[in-house]
């Protein structure tokens, strides 16, 4: 069994236990927490769901984007996104660093989130809308760079699930510790040299008498 904690990193947050510039870490947060580390990170600037593990084998399973683990964000955008202009997003919307993987993404109503300290900066006569987006890679801020792609700048992003792991009952800045059935690694296999096709065969002379 290994140890994984669900953890609901609040705004402004460092997704690390050590920081030189004196900004906010986990360490504030999970003090008791020893020989654990995140799998895969969450912006300084975001908010939600951070899984920390003490099996490297699991963190790896979670953060490595080669295994697609879905991971669900709740983002406020400015502006008031239609069906057409949503669907750049789920086909694939190109970055500066490539085209992305099709996401899911549909409208929600407004969901009843915690304050954020400080508060979202809106603009008087500027429309935001909350959208749900499910992502199944990793790249450096890429939820954010998504929506400004598609004419939407985020205003608030806060990461719900990831996987079958959510965030139900945990409030920021607070945890939950589980124990799991971690993977295993991978056996190594040995590759044994292929065998010399005559080396079972007796050599002979042409008048066939055994050497």
């Amino acid at each position: 069994m290994s140890k994984l904690i669900l953890f609901n990193k609040p705004f402004n947050v460092l997704s690390q236990f050590t920081d030189d510039a004196g900004r906010d870490t986990l360490k504030r947060y999970l003090p008791n927490i020893k020989d654990c580390y995140p799998a895969g990170r969450l912006d300084y600037d975001s908010e939600g769901l951070l899984l920390l593990t003490d099996n490297g084998t699991l963190q790896h399973r979670i953060s490595h984007p080669a295994h697609k683990l879905a991971k669900t964000y709740w983002v406020q955008v400015e502006g008031q996104p239609r069906d057409e202009d949503l669907k750049p997003l789920q086909q694939g919307i190109l970055l500066s660093d490539g085209p992305c993987l099709p996401a899911q993404v549909s409208r929600i109503a407004e969901p009843q989130l915690w304050p954020r300290n400080p508060p979202v900066r809106q603009r008087q006569h500027i429309p935001t809308a909350w959208l749900e987006i499910t992502i199944t890679e990793g790249r450096n801020r890429q939820v954010r760079r998504m929506t400004a792609a598609a004419g939407f700048p985020t205003l608030r992003l806060v990461r719900v699930r990831i996987g079958s792991w959510n965030l139900d009952g945990i409030n920021p800045g607070q945890y939950q510790e589980l124990q799991v059935h971690a993977p295993q690694t991978a056996k190594k296999t040995t590759k044994q040299r292929p065998k010399n096709k005559n080396s079972h065969k007796r050599h002979t002379t042409k008048r066939g008498r055994r050497l």
